[in-house]
């Protein structure tokens, strides 16, 4: 097995809110990350897909395909958004770095033909990331 990963990068603003607690609650539990004009994130994603290589062409997959993928699904979707308003699925869910992630996974490996997801790597500031293996 063999597991090709691809970097991208996008910025987006988000804050932290449970409609479900009160605005007092909302303000305890998420601090000033429950501002509801946002805050924003540079935001590092690595996608790596396992798989055999292909004899033929000697690749697990194309990476081009994989580019244009993260493209289509992920950067054009979520870069300079604010993910609560702009982006359909936070819209009920608190848009951690946690939800961003399994988002992401969600949109990413109904579309790989070759090979198959296997982890999602999202860097909210250079020392915090979060991995995704899936379900």
């Amino acid at each position: 097995m063999i597991y090709v990963t691809r970097k991208a990068e996008f910025s987006a603003s988000h804050y932290y809110h449970n409609p479900s607690l009160s605005p007092e609650e909302n303000r305890r539990m998420f601090g000033k990350c429950n501002n509801p004009h946002g805050h924003g994130h540079n935001y590092t994603l690595e996608v790596t897909v396992a798989g055999e290589i292909d004899p033929a062409t000697g690749m697990v997959l194309d990476l081009k395909d994989l580019k244009r993928i993260l493209e289509a699904e992920v950067i054009q979707l979520m870069d300079h958004k604010f993910l609560n308003k702009e982006v359909p699925a936070f819209a009920s869910k608190i848009p951690t770095t946690e939800n961003i992630a399994i988002e992401i996974w969600n949109l990413l490996a109904p579309k790989l033909t070759v090979g198959r997801l296997h982890r999602i790597r999202l860097y909210e500031t250079p020392d915090l990331f979060v991995d995704y293996y899936g379900d």
